[in-house]
């Protein structure tokens, strides 16, 4: 009887160790202290990180524009209204193209009129697609770009916000 009990102690501890080795090796922990979690049961799908871009983190790096009142806002109520129409096309263009990610004004009127947020990796390539702008060409508006690092998700808001639109700002 006392073999038959050390065989069966035996036999749960490799039990035991074999399911232990097993899902150790699916864990992650995120510091030594913090309790290790499945990559299953967080959700991480590899798949989508490649497709959008994401580092280990599920982040990225972005260049944000600060937009700001430019030199020149002086233009007549018609002339200030076709640059905004143009300036509105503009973003949609540069959404579509999957190079602008977020853009938005502030509602305070204030000096930093709004954001953007691009899908580009330096300030040299978020100038370009600045300059392509008619608010900045008409120095209506100026920007100031930053580097910047944040969530890879953001890549999916644009086409998000097509389901939620039944107007584009634009029109």
């Amino acid at each position: 009887m006392k073999n038959c009990s050390t065989l069966f102690l035996a036999s749960l501890t490799v039990l035991l160790l074999n399911t232990s080795c097993s899902s150790t090796s699916k864990t992650v922990s995120a510091s030594n202290s913090a309790p290790a979690k499945s990559i299953e049961a967080s959700g991480y799908d590899a798949a989508l990180a490649q497709q959008l871009g994401a580092d280990e983190y599920g982040m990225k790096q972005y260049v944000m524009a600060f937009l700001k009142s430019g030199p020149n806002r002086d233009q007549d109520k018609t002339v200030a209204a076709a640059l905004q129409k143009a300036h509105l096309n503009n973003i949609n263009r540069l959404a579509e193209e999957g190079k602008l990610v977020v853009a938005g004004p502030f509602l305070d009127k204030g000096e930093v009129r709004g954001i953007y947020i691009f899908n580009v990796t330096s300030i040299e390539e978020a100038q370009k697609l600045t300059e392509t702008d008619p608010a900045i060409q008409a120095g209506r508006l100026v920007m100031e770009l930053h580097p910047w690092y944040g969530s890879a998700a953001l890549m999916q808001v644009n086409d998000t916000h097509k389901k939620l639109e039944k107007k584009n700002v634009a029109e």
